[in-house]
This record gives structure tokens, C-alpha cells and sequence, in this order.
């Protein structure tokens, strides 16, 4: 209901979206994984934002939408990229060192007001950004309940008793454990916003 009464909102919980207006501006400069509707409403609130896509025809019809609307502050990349995997060694060093994740080294380290990780390789995206991030950032990761155990009531969630998804989402959880976290839901999705400290 709320996507349909808010059609240019980012597909992130009313919650996080009501969150990042109220904190986000022009300011801030930061990185998205995965485009679409957030990259255009994220794109007229801050200064800069590098958004990272891996798919060809969907980054053609983002960037038709950036340039009928004149925006000129996204630095917007193709970084097309293999299928998931269950992890591996040899994966987990693969997903690392992939052309999609390392178009965070764009930045400088601590340059970072706000990070987006809703595309391919989350958990790698979500590790490789933390160096880059001010204190005070906000790290946002969507569909969070697919990854890190929690009492979601949306599908597919993992439970209070499950373990992370993977290595890599383990590392992460052992990562931002002590940082100051706003888990929002919708029943359908959740999205989590960690503040740096």
C-alpha cells in the first residue's frame, strides 16, 4: 500500500524511507548497490552518489530516467557480475575482488555519509563499505531479514535461533554488533539502518 501511495519512494520500509528524509542532505555524498527508484530519490536529496548496477537493460532505463529529469549529480556504473553462489573460499574472494564491489574504492576512506546495499553480493558490499564510512554514516541494507536472524514476520526471514546466511554475513553481524541499529518492518520486507559510531 505504501509503494502504491508513494510511487517515487525507494523500495525500502515506510519507516527507513521516513528515517532518511528526515536525516539525509545535500551535503552527504554516498554509494548505492542496486538502482531503480532509490537512485532517483536519493539523487535529489544529496550532494553526490555513486550508484553500482549490474544488470544492462536495467541500467538503460535508469539512466533514460536521469536524463529526462536533468540529474547530474550520480555517477551511475554498469558492473555486470556472475549469479550468487553458495560460499566458497574461492567465492568469497571472487565476490571481493568483482568490478560490482570494488566500485567502492571510489572513496577515500571515512568519506562516506550513507551506504545502500540492495543489489548482488550484499554481504561483500556491507563489508568492503565499512572502512569508507564517516562516523555518524548510515549503512542501509535491505531484504535484511533474508541474511541476519531476527523476529521478522515477513517470508523467508531467518529466525531468532538461526544463524546468519553465510560466512560473510556472519562477519558482518560481528562487524557492526556494537553499532546503534534501527531494524524496520513491513510484513513484506525489512530494512536495517546502522549509524556508525
Amino acid at each position: 500500500v505504501h509503494q502504491r501511495m508513494h510511487p517515487d519512494a525507494p523500495w525500502l520500509t515506510a519507516e527507513a524511507t521516513a528515517m532518511l528524509t528526515q536525516w539525509l542532505g545535500p551535503q552527504h555524498v554516498g554509494i548505492e548497490w542496486g538502482s531503480g527508484r532509490s537512485t532517483l530519490w536519493f539523487a535529489e536529496r544529496v550532494g553526490h552518489l555513486l550508484s553500482v548496477e549490474h544488470h544492462a537493460g536495467w541500467h538503460q532505463a535508469v539512466s533514460l530516467q536521469l536524463a529526462e529529469r536533468g540529474i547530474t549529480n550520480v555517477d551511475y556504473r554498469l558492473c555486470p557480475c556472475e549469479p550468487e553462489r553458495v560460499e566458497t573460499p574461492d567465492w568469497i574472494i571472487a565476490m571481493f575482488a568483482s568490478e560490482y564491489v570494488r566500485a567502492v574504492d571510489t572513496f577515500e576512506r571515512r568519506s562516506l555519509d550513507f551506504a545502500l546495499v540492495d543489489g548482488m553480493y550484499r554481504s561483500a558490499c556491507a563489508l568492503a563499505v565499512i572502512p569508507k564510512l564517516k562516523p555518524g554514516a548510515l549503512l542501509i541494507v535491505d531484504n535484511v531479514n533474508w541474511f541476519l536472524p531476527s523476529n521478522s514476520r515477513a517470508p523467508s526471514s531467518r529466525g531468532v535461533g538461526d544463524s546468519p546466511l553465510s560466512p560473510t554475513w556472519e562477519e558482518f553481524a560481528a562487524a557492526v554488533r556494537h553499532w546503534d541499529l534501527q531494524w524496520t518492518q513491513n510484513g513484506v520486507a525489512d530494512t536495517a539502518i546502522w549509524r556508525v559510531p
